[in-house]
């Protein structure tokens, strides 16, 4: 049965909006057809409840109507089992109970989308003044995934790699040559042990977490994404406490090049979220 007003199910990264009758993963907007998504909003209504065969039958066709449902059902089901990223053998989202039917496996959240009503209101009865815009902190501090284009997979991929590459091997290169790195690090500050302690730790943690990135991304490894974004805010430190290390070569490069080069790469942090959210939008648009 579907909702008597329009509504917004939200499990995991994903979320169905039954007004507009899109599903968004990680905010980026999944091509799923119409009955996919008649029966998903099904499942994620009765979430946990076995639905038959049946009833998703009555939902998708009239009585009276010929069709080789079995089929149909079948190759519905794996359409939305390819788009959620699930499988049959070890489902994550819906399970199959032989001759019975089918579960929604995940906790569902659910609210009400009234902005269709809201609007006919609004139309009838025009406020005096516009009313204030809405704060919305990705219009204001990070791109949102519906605002980026939609790029070739491989280019983004290419990108995302290089940037991988380029931090791996500041790593490295701060700690084959430590001991130069320790006299540049007293010209500059004296003898600050503390400063030497933060560059190897920062190093030793970054390496796996860019050997991470680049095999996640080499190997296409799915939700991306959705981990990316929760390691964002400590990759996020981690970049940016090396974006000074170009004042280290500031003697043999001047001051005003360090400075360029620091600034570039202030930005690279968001530069990599954008191609994370980028290559999944290239991902489910082909």
């Amino acid at each position: 049965m579907a909702p008597s007003h329009p509504t917004i199910f939200r499990f995991g990264v994903f979320e169905a909006d039954t007004a507009s009758g899109e599903l968004r993963k990680s905010g980026v907007r999944l091509r799923l057809q119409d009955q996919p998504f008649q029966v998903l909003v099904v499942l994620l209504e009765r979430s946990g409840e076995v639905v038959s065969r049946e009833e998703l039958r009555r939902t998708l066709w009239p009585s009276d109507t010929f069709v080789d449902f079995d089929h149909s059902l079948n190759t519905i089901i794996n359409k939305l089992r390819e788009v959620l990223g699930d499988t049959a053998a070890s489902p994550r989202f819906i399970e199959t109970l032989a001759k019975r039917g089918y579960r929604f496996l995940l906790p569902v959240e659910h609210s009400s989308n009234d902005r269709s009503l809201g609007d006919s209101a609004q139309a009838a009865n025009p406020p005096l003044a516009p009313p204030a815009p809405e704060s919305n902190s990705s219009a204001f501090l990070l791109t949102h995934p519906d605002e980026l284009p939609t790029v070739s997979h491989g280019y983004v991929r290419a990108l995302f790699l290089l940037i991988q590459v380029m931090y791996l091997s500041f790593y490295i290169a701060a700690l084959a040559r430590l001991s130069m790195v320790q006299e540049l690090l007293e010209q500059a500050f004296g003898h600050a042990a503390w400063i030497t302690v933060i560059l190897i730790t920062s190093a030793i943690a970054g390496i796996p977490v860019r050997l991470y990135l680049l095999s996640a991304v080499s190997f296409d490894l799915r939700d991306l994404s959705h981990k990316f974004l929760r390691l964002f805010p400590a990759t996020f430190l981690l970049d940016e406490l090396w974006a000074l290390s170009p004042f280290l070569l500031a003697p043999q490069i001047g001051l005003g090049l360090a400075l360029a080069a620091t600034a570039a790469l202030i930005y690279v942090p968001f530069a990599q979220r954008s191609l994370v959210l980028m290559r999944e939008r290239a991902r489910v648009n082909t």
